[in-house]
Order: C-alpha cells, then structure tokens, then sequence
C-alpha cells in the first residue's frame, strides 16, 4: 500500500508504529532523528511522514521548515509530541503539517489519521506553506483544537491527585524526564482505577495488549495491579 516514514527518538514508539502500521498493510521505514529523515527524504518521497516533535539533534518544527523551504514538503506530515503546546501545534500546521497527534497515541486515532493523510497526500500531493496560508484560520482552529488535550493531561499531572509527576527533576536528560512523567501517568490512572487493566486501557485511550507493552518498557511494576 503506502510508503510511511516514522521519525522518532525513542525505540519503543518506532517499533510499537511499525508494528501497528506494518499489520494494516504498510511498507514502514524509520528514522531515529531528522539527520537519518533528511537522509531518506533525499532518496525517496515517503507516502506519509510521521514526525516527532521534540527530538535530540534537530526538533521536528525545523526539520518541517527546512523540508518546506527546499520543496521537499510534497508529501502529508503528521507531528506527534507528548509535551508540545497550542503554539508549536499552531506553528507546524502553518508551516505544513496536516495533524498532530498527542503521545500516548490511541489506536483508533492513529489509524484514522493515518487514513485521512493518505486519502489528502492522493488528492493534493504538494502539502506546503502555500496551502496553509490560504486558510490559516482553519490552521490555528485544528491545532488549537489537537492541542487541547494535551493540556487536560498536564492539568492532571499538577494536580494534587497525582503527586508523583511533581517529583521529577528537571536536571535530568529530556528522554529520562519523558519516562518519568510517562511512569507517573500510568501509576497515576493504575491506581485510581485499582489496577483495572481494562479500564486504564480506556482511559489512556491505548489498547490493552499496547498498554501492557508501553508499561513493560517504562518498568511499570504490575504485580500489583490486580484488576482486570
């Protein structure tokens, strides 16, 4: 079917989209930075790009920027970030990007996506600023509107019900502070929900058999998680 690029810093989200994408009939290819997206971009227009946005050599705003100033944005680009704001949101479908999807991604809203940026890349292969500027109210509207949720889950993680994410030191690298945080909104939902694997799934918007692998890779100890 089609040709889709994952670019993202952390293994476990590359293999856990490969996997999901692969099954529904895909060709995946990878990237773990934008040096080795650049490197692909070079040799092939991918059918879909699924972007990180924070990533260790170069941010996936800059990489969509550089990819829109040299003409090689022809194709649709999804962001992804677990920790962006309504503004970065806002930015990258100004500069071209076609959605953003919020970490921990939901199965149904990847596919969907997914869907939808394939089905616009057949109808309009040349996704550019161009296009964005036509129309940057309905921009702004779909980035505020992608973005919000984001919020909702920061509120939670300051609130006094979950004290756990106040506890992570901000002198850490960015990749140990993303598990921490991930670790701490598990436990958090773990807990209130008495251990009910079922009912976090839903909550977390993760398929169970997704969530028992996320929660494998963060060390998430579920022996003492009871509930089904």
């Amino acid at each position: 079917m089609a040709t889709i690029l994952v670019v993202d810093d952390e293994m476990g989200i590359r293999e856990l989209l490969s996997e999901i994408l692969s099954d529904e009939g895909h060709a995946v290819e990878v990237a773990e930075n934008a040096q080795q997206a650049r490197d692909f971009r070079l040799r092939q227009a991918p059918d879909l790009v699924l972007l990180d946005i924070w990533m260790p050599d170069t941010d996936g705003v800059t990489l969509l920027k550089e990819w829109g100033a040299q003409g090689q944005l022809t194709m649709p680009v999804i962001m992804m970030s677990g920790h962006a704001t309504i503004d970065t949101a806002v930015e990258a479908t100004k500069i071209g990007a076609l959605n953003f999807l919020e970490k921990p991604i939901a199965l149904q809203k990847l596919l969907k996506a997914v869907e939808q940026g394939l089905a616009r890349g057949s109808a309009a292969p040349a996704v550019g600023a161009a296009t964005v500027k036509a129309a940057p109210a309905n921009s702004t509207t779909v980035a505020a509107a992608v973005a919000l949720p984001m919020l909702a889950s920061d509120a939670v993680a300051a609130s006094p019900a979950a004290p756990q994410a106040a506890s992570i030191s901000f002198d850490i690298p960015l990749r140990d502070a993303r598990d921490a945080f991930e670790r701490a909104y598990f436990e958090y939902h773990l807990a209130r929900e008495n251990g009910s694997m079922t009912r976090v799934a839903e909550k977390t918007g993760l398929e169970r058999t997704h969530l028992y692998r996320k929660l494998k890779q963060l060390g998430v100890d579920l022996s003492k998680n009871k509930g089904e």
